[in-house]
């Protein structure tokens, strides 16, 4: 098994929203905010090549949305997917398998593309098989109005018109050496890959940990729809990741790839930072 990571550029977002109850006077010192209140954030996917597999683990913004969408994020670099897919030996076509924690445009707008007429939709991984489950599927397709919004039908229903969906179960491994953990805090049944490598376990962390500022148990995004099971499900993740020694891949922190998780008289908090390559 080989990683390699995948960069699809940077967005903004709130940085109260992405903080929650934690003052803007202790959380502007992890991640400085512009004068609008935004914090940069990466898009930070994980392409896995496992035997005759290459799974890529999400895929960013995509930029099939107007300028008036963009204006709202200010992405930077955000079409960077296929550069770094070749940086590391590889093209879009190549792609066995797209692995989606969970479809908000953020992790899965680069799955569907403009055709080249501009006029329709097609599968930015022609050859790949596009992996959700149908707990998270129906709540994305039939959305909630608070999380409407980050649920765009151009990014999601094209796979399914595509012949290319499938559904990962709640009881299965997705594939020998990659486990599957469900959390329901920050939307209903998002996905974390828990990648056995080098004889330690991966864990992409999505939007349960999206940085490693958000170790500590009180850090829980305003944008969680259930923010106390998200408290509930962190203080379970991270006392098995100090018990088991996991290796946290972090999908939004601008800085951080990878870290460790170790626990303090004050709680928890990041302990090594390192790239995959590291390991």
């Amino acid at each position: 098994m080989k990683l390699y990571t995948i960069d699809t550029g940077y967005f903004k977002l709130d940085g109260g929203a992405m903080f929650g109850v934690v003052p803007k006077t202790i959380w502007n010192k992890l991640n400085p905010s512009d004068s609008n209140n935004l914090c940069t954030w990466a898009m930070r996917c994980l392409l896995v090549e496992a035997g005759n597999r290459l799974i890529l683990i999400d895929n960013g913004l995509g930029d099939k949305q107007d300028q008036k969408f963009f204006a709202h994020y200010e992405p930077t670099e955000f079409n960077s997917l296929n550069a770094s897919l070749k940086k590391s030996g590889f093209n879009a076509s190549d792609i066995t398998d797209v692995f989606l924690t969970h479809l908000h445009f953020d992790h899965c707008g680069g799955s569907v593309r403009w055709n080249a007429a501009r006029d329709g939709y097609e599968l930015s991984f022609p050859n790949a098989t596009y992996w959700s489950n149908e707990r998270h599927w129906i709540w994305a397709t039939k959305p909630n109005a608070r999380e409407r919004a980050s649920f765009l039908r151009e990014n999601i229903l094209p796979i399914q018109e595509s012949g290319h969906l499938k559904f990962i179960r709640e009881d299965e491994e997705f594939i020998p050496g990659i486990s599957v953990l469900f959390v329901n805090g920050h939307t209903d049944a998002m996905m974390l890959p828990m990648i056995e490598y080098k004889g330690k376990t991966l864990v992409y962390c999505a939007d349960l940990l999206p940085s490693a500022h958000h170790i500590p148990l009180p850090y829980v995004m305003a944008y969680d729809t259930r923010p106390l099971i998200t408290l509930e499900e962190k203080k379970v993740f991270l006392e098995n990741a100090v018990a088991r020694g996991y290796l946290l891949f972090f999908e939004h922190d601008p800085v951080n790839v990878c870290g460790t998780v170790e626990k303090t008289e004050r709680g928890y908090k990041c302990g090594s930072t390192f790239l995959p390559e590291e390991i």
